[in-house]
């Protein structure tokens, strides 16, 4: 079961940003590109361990579908809508900067 989940999930089309609320408070703004260049699916991201970055410039999002309770589905004008990001995911993805200095102190 997951311990943290999105209480909000905001499309700011003109900004080109997911804003993503947090059970716990904590808030993370998402750019399109970002989040579609780390796509957790199988052609995405091949089946190794390491989670790698795919540029795919002037990616745009066109619907957001939450799977089940336990992610979200994106679905991008390039046709791609195959990966599922689990809120862990997602909120591992996070990248402001108090994310990233957690993500730095990992072993």
């Amino acid at each position: 079961m997951n311990t943290c989940f999105p209480t909000e999930i905001n499309h700011a089309k003109a900004k080109g940003t997911i804003r993503i609320t947090w059970n716990d408070g904590h808030v993370g703004e998402y750019e399109q590109e970002y989040l579609r260049g780390y796509c957790p699916c199988a052609l995405c991201q091949g089946h190794g361990a390491q989670t790698r970055f795919i540029s795919v410039p002037g990616a745009a999002l066109e619907e957001i579908r939450g799977v089940g309770n336990y992610a979200v589905e994106f679905r991008w004008r390039d046709g791609h809508s195959t990966g599922i990001y689990t809120y862990d995911y997602l909120r591992s993805l996070c990248p402001c900067a108090e994310c990233a200095v957690r993500r730095a102190d990992r072993p």
